[in-house]
């Protein structure tokens, strides 16, 4: 919500900028690598957090914890409970921002293994608190410090599952809901039926309203009780971020000097940035967006009841992940290695050298009989050792894993293999190995099996996919009823 709210800031004048910019919180989170971006290129991950501190630190008064149905200040455990992946393209095309279930069953940075991703944040967290104890460090200084280590967590983790790079970072608190929707003087949202939930004390006709404070925190926060449960509550605050998008870049808010001052007191008691982040470039760089440019999408998921050891789960395909969002943003490049254009000869007019020592496993998820011993003979043919080779569940993105320092060989034989392979690390694998994980969709040297005698032609990496059962992507420019 901050990301599509500095959007805003665009049409604020210098004076209300300068204001908001001197007094955001922020946190040393991004490596100096991945800020600059490309190209004016930025992909921002902002979170929501379910802590009991403001944006300094300092835990939120009793009594507005009560407002809020949060519980105590000792509740929450300050998971990642909205996360969103937000790209903007350079040169000022459409905003695409990426909701990810806080269940997706992922492996997490750090070496914690897998978990639900929005715990990410919470290991490190905790990690870096009890290091901060034990060396007599407390108070306010202890929570900034942990959740400046959550914070790099999480963002390792998301670049990890979606193998974009991630070049600023936004956080807003409980309160944030509370105080920026009073500031803009209420989101309009829009319900398709009535509701009565205890738990987040949301309680709201159907059809269109107007919330704001601690309606705006339950109506962002209900799962209990809607029918797809998280999955709804995603649909619910992108509803609510896209109204709250247009309503703060129209004329009534940007016109109106006490609301804009109420906005960005609002942003500085609940929000933190990375320090690196250059927001008077980023509001000049977006200068002309409106909201009719900004969409929601959430990332597909394969499975909303997945058990595990965590508990119940959403399972999720980080292939799949990183195709869909490839697709969505329309550069396929950003996260698959292209290739050249496929050999009608069935040879591959791509050299490539192996690496001594590296081995290759391939796992089938085509449903084409013998493909992965074909594309593992291949692979060894040209200098790499063959490992083993199974059929898997069926997939539609084919990527290669790599182990640890491996990343230059996957990414050579992604490009080898051909359009639309894309790589991504997975620490579980031993040194020296690389895993392919082929799927429907792969076309490269030795595919040609596995799609003779099937009508038509695999599918193209520019068509996003579609289900029947799919709700349309979620945009700023009109009226989004959810349930």
């Amino acid at each position: 919500m901050v990301s599509l709210l500095v959007f805003g800031v665009t049409f604020l004048g210098w004076a209300q900028l300068h204001r908001l910019i001197s007094g955001l919180s922020i946190a040393d989170v991004i490596d100096p690598g991945a800020a600059a971006g490309t190209a004016d290129e930025q992909n921002i991950l902002l979170v929501g957090l379910d802590t009991r501190t403001d944006a300094q630190g300092n835990p939120l008064p009793q009594s507005i914890l009560d407002q809020l149905h949060a519980g105590g200040s000792g509740d929450g455990g300050d998971n990642t409970d909205t996360m969103i992946l937000i790209h903007v393209p350079a040169g000022g095309g459409n905003v695409v921002a990426f909701s990810i279930p806080r269940d997706s069953y992922v492996r997490l940075a750090g070496g914690y293994g897998m978990h639900k991703i929005n715990s990410a944040y919470t290991y490190a967290q905790v990690a870096a608190a009890d290091s901060l104890r034990a060396r007599g460090v407390g108070g306010a200084q202890l929570n900034v410090e942990a959740a400046q280590a959550g914070a790099k967590n999480a963002i390792q983790t998301v670049q990890q599952f979606t193998g974009l790079t991630i070049n600023h970072f936004a956080s807003v608190n409980l309160v944030g809901f509370y105080d920026i929707s009073q500031a803009v003087g209420g989101v309009p949202v829009c319900l398709n039926a009535p509701v009565d939930d205890s738990y987040s004390g949301a309680r709201f006709p159907a059809g269109p309203q107007t919330v704001s404070g601690a309606q705006a925190l339950a109506f962002v926060r209900q799962r209990h009780g809607l029918p797809d449960g998280d999955l709804d509550r995603i649909r619910r605050q992108q509803a609510f971020m896209a109204s709250m998008a247009r309503t703060v870049l129209s004329a009534g808010t940007l016109a109106n000097p006490a609301k804009l001052n109420q906005l960005v007191d609002a942003l500085k008691r609940s929000v933190t940035i990375d320090q690196g982040w250059d927001v008077l470039s980023f509001a000049e760089q977006l200068r002309n967006l409106s909201a009719g440019k900004i969409q929601f999408q959430t990332i597909p998921v394969i499975n909303v009841d997945y058990q595990t050891s965590d508990g119940s789960a959403v399972e999720v395909d980080p292939a799949a992940v990183k195709t869909f969002i490839a697709r969505a943003i329309g550069a396929a490049g950003t996260v698959a290695v292209q290739s050249r254009a496929p050999d009608v000869s069935g040879g591959s007019p791509l050299s490539l050298q192996g690496t001594a020592g590296v081995t290759i496993d391939v796992d089938n998820g085509t449903g084409a009989d013998g493909l992965a011993a074909r594309v593992l003979g291949d692979l060894s043919g040209h200098g790499y050792t063959a490992g083993t080779t199974a059929n898997v569940a069926s997939r539609t993105a084919t990527v290669v894993e790599y182990a640890s320092g491996a990343r230059a060989d996957a990414e050579k034989v992604a490009e080898y293999l051909g359009r639309g392979v894309g790589v991504t690390a997975d620490p579980g694998l031993r040194s020296g190995h690389l895993r392919i994980l082929l799927g429907s969709e792969y076309t490269g040297p030795d595919s040609q099996a596995a799609h003779d005698g099937v009508a038509g032609s695999p599918p193209s990496i520019e068509t996003p996919p579609s289900t029947s059962n799919t709700p349309p992507p979620i945009t700023a420019g009109g009226q989004n009823c959810v349930n």
